[in-house]
């Protein structure tokens, strides 16, 4: 489709929308998967000062309506129809862009309320230093778009840069890998699981123009990123984002700089801190909560003031993720506030404990939460997926994180599954554990 055939196109799906009520302010839910008609549903909604939400189409029936009761839509758009819901109440001026429900990997999704200022300068960050979009570049857009990071990185990004965008309707590695190989694809946007199954293609070598991978959503382990510049000769770009903060820590794709355990620095723009409970300033080296103060920030949570009100403080957002950035401000990110195992008065990060258990060569997924204790308050408890064809057992991986782990750390629980249950965009739901 080229831009010119999708300007006609968003002004044509605009009318319709227009024809089924759809006014100002009014919000618009979108389920659509990956294909040319979500591009036009989205900017038409832009077009007529709507506000989008797009929906993952891997919901169920009740998340679905939930997320509708909570949303309140003029209009749901899916692939084949348009249906009009009860009005609602009007929207205060001005109305937001785009609402974004979280993955809920640690609690029930939240409606994050973007601005047209947020968009824009998220995306020209996001084409500008973070991928370093070209005039021929063609970028590879299999992450669905009803997330954060496939709708900036891998259509609005590119559409704001005006390059080539190739749809793919749903991520199958080996289709996927020989789109990479077969067509002039130069810069993929993914996260690490669906690096990781590319890799899994016999034969997977890249394509002849193949140039950067870019991570997000989850973090990208750097034997990923090295396993993937071996068999392909091109990086991983890897950086930090949230839904209410688009992308405002990476590495950038025209600096080699790297830092095998860190995320990156922030982007210009950006600035960062990381505070003690009490929130005063930590030195660099020491662990704390990061906090993040960026124009591409969320409004806040829809429908949820006080929830805003938690995250949300003189202009700093809290991410409730624990963090070390080191003088030079390369960021590491230890592992989530609400994750940490508080063990008989000892502090756990559940990261430490997965890279351990990762490093075993029988293991494929790890997950390490807090479970209840009545004599010690939590204790470690590790979900763990293994590779095809192995066998280890529960003891034997028990053992291994003992010899590599401080006693009070080691798992005393493990349980293998035959995998981690995880969102759209490869984030594991913790909360489902346990």
């Amino acid at each position: 489709m080229t831009y010119r055939a999708l300007i006609a196109g968003v002004g044509d799906f605009a009318r319709r929308l227009e024809g089924h009520g759809l006014r100002p302010g009014d919000r618009v839910a979108l389920s659509i998967p990956n294909r040319p008609e979500f591009v036009l549903a989205v900017l038409a909604g832009f077009l007529l000062d709507a506000t989008v939400a797009p929906l993952d189409l891997l919901l169920k029936a009740e998340e679905r309506a939930n997320i509708l009761a909570d949303l309140r839509p003029a209009l749901l758009v899916e692939a084949t129809r348009i249906e009009r819901f009860p009005a609602p109440p009007p929207a205060p001026p001005p109305a937001p862009a785009l609402v974004l429900y979280t993955s809920g990997s640690t609690g029930r999704p939240k409606g994050a309320m973007l601005s047209h200022t947020a968009l824009e300068i998220a995306n020209r960050s996001w084409g500008g230093p973070v991928i370093g979009l070209r005039e021929d570049d063609v970028l590879l857009a299999a992450l669905p778009l009803a997330h954060a990071f496939g709708l900036n990185g891998a259509l609005f990004a590119p559409l704001l840069a005006g390059v080539t965008v190739r749809l793919v309707e749903r991520f199958v590695p080996d289709a996927v890998a020989e789109i990479i190989a077969r067509e002039p694809v130069s810069v993929v946007p993914a996260v690490a699981t669906m690096f990781r199954r590319l890799l899994g293609v016999p034969g997977f070598r890249g394509g002849r123009r193949l140039r950067l991978g870019v991570s997000g959503a989850a973090p990208c382990p750097w034997d990923l990123a090295e396993e993937w510049r071996a068999r392909t000769g091109t990086r991983i770009v890897r950086g930090y984002g949230s839904t209410e903060l688009f992308r405002p820590i990476s590495f950038l794709a025209d600096d080699p700089t790297e830092h095998p355990e860190c995320v990156g620095r922030p982007i210009p723009g950006v600035e960062i801190r990381v505070v003690d409970a009490a929130g005063r300033a930590l030195a660099a080296g020491e662990i704390g909560e990061l906090l993040i103060r960026t124009p591409a920030v969320m409004d806040g949570y829809l429908g949820s003031e006080a929830e805003t009100r938690s995250v949300l403080v003189d202009g700093w957002f809290k991410t409730g993720d624990l963090a070390r950035v080191t003088p030079d401000g390369y960021v590491t990110i230890v592992g989530r506030e609400r994750e940490r195992i508080k063990r008989g008065g000892y502090s756990i990060f559940p990261a430490e404990v997965e890279s351990v258990l990762l490093a075993h060569p029988d293991v494929a997924e790890a997950a390490v939460v807090g479970v209840p204790d009545t004599t010690l308050g939590e204790e470690v408890a590790a979900f763990v997926a293994l590779r095809p064809g192995v066998k280890a057992g529960t003891d034997e991986l028990i053992a291994w994180c003992r010899e590599r782990l401080a006693a009070f750390k080691y798992p005393r629980r493990v349980t293998i599954v035959e995998a981690l249950p995880r969102s759209s965009t490869g984030k594991v739901l913790k909360a489902r554990l346990g």
